[in-house]
């Protein structure tokens, strides 16, 4: 068996009907993950990125699948396709703005810009996802799911005394722990960082809080050695075709992936 010389790692937000920042179409996602059925990939969690970043061998099309946020989107649009064809992906979680409820059937999938406005307005259960369709995925085996803090907060544009930040940081991570551990039996390492936003001193705190894999935005694939505390991803985007396979080919061989991340 042919083995992985890099591990792609893909970033989606929404899946949604309505066009916009950070969005797929339904259409498109499924052409993508159709697409990559048919070439024979196969998608990968977070413990196995984490083994092969160690040096364990993975199947040379394996590749991560992760969705930021958590959207009603993901549920509706996205949750559907990867049972379809049997993936699965790796989702991480805003825990302070998942809700309460019986799990939906349909509803509303806005640009992003109005799932913003929504949650700005505290009608975050118009846009975001419920616990009890988070249990579903879980059970169904579509998604597993991660830490993206408890409030997604920038707090380095917060708080201007490093201390105080540190602190605020901490809590903000200890409270989606907690979450994840009430609500889901357990939580891992694992932990993006929202918009990408990181430096030394937050990987000190994630560290302090027990996080050990942290997903950033820069462009690149992971490798076997590659640092598990600065994971690369590559941003999707929302055409169909051979676009996401030519990126694939592109970001499974290490020189080429890293000219193309170099100038793209």
């Amino acid at each position: 068996m042919a083995t992985a010389r890099a591990l792609p790692v893909l970033m989606y937000h929404h899946v949604s009907p309505n066009p916009g920042l950070v969005t797929v179409s339904p259409q498109t996602f499924r052409d993508q993950i159709a697409g990559l059925a048919a070439r024979g990939y196969r998608s990968v969690g977070c413990a196995d990125l984490a083994a092969f970043l160690a040096g364990r061998p993975l199947p040379a099309k394996s590749v991560v699948i992760t969705f930021d946020d958590g959207y009603l989107d993901n549920y509706l649009h996205a949750h559907p396709v990867l049972r379809e064809f049997g993936f699965t992906a790796v989702l991480f979680l805003i825990t302070g703005r998942l809700g309460d409820g019986p799990a939906r059937t349909g509803g509303d999938a806005p640009d992003h810009r109005t799932c913003m406005e929504r949650i700005g307005a505290g009608r975050a259960d118009d846009v975001m996802l419920r616990w009890s369709e988070v249990e579903a995925m879980a059970g169904a085996g579509s998604f597993e799911f991660h830490s993206h803090t408890h409030t997604h907060t920038r707090w380095d544009r917060q708080i201007a005394d490093p201390a105080a930040r540190r602190l605020r940081l901490a809590e903000d991570l200890a409270q989606s722990r907690d979450a994840l551990r009430q609500r889901l039996g357990a939580v891992s390492g694992h932990l993006c960082w929202p918009q990408g936003y990181y430096g030394d001193d937050y990987i000190a705190v994630a560290r302090q809080a027990g996080f050990d894999h942290l997903y950033t935005v820069e462009k690149g694939t992971c490798l076997a050695g590659t640092d598990p505390l600065r994971i690369p991803r590559i941003v999707t985007k929302d055409r169909a075709g051979r676009w996401l396979p030519s990126r694939l080919w592109l970001y499974r061989r290490p020189l080429l992936a890293a000219a193309y991340a170099a100038v793209s």
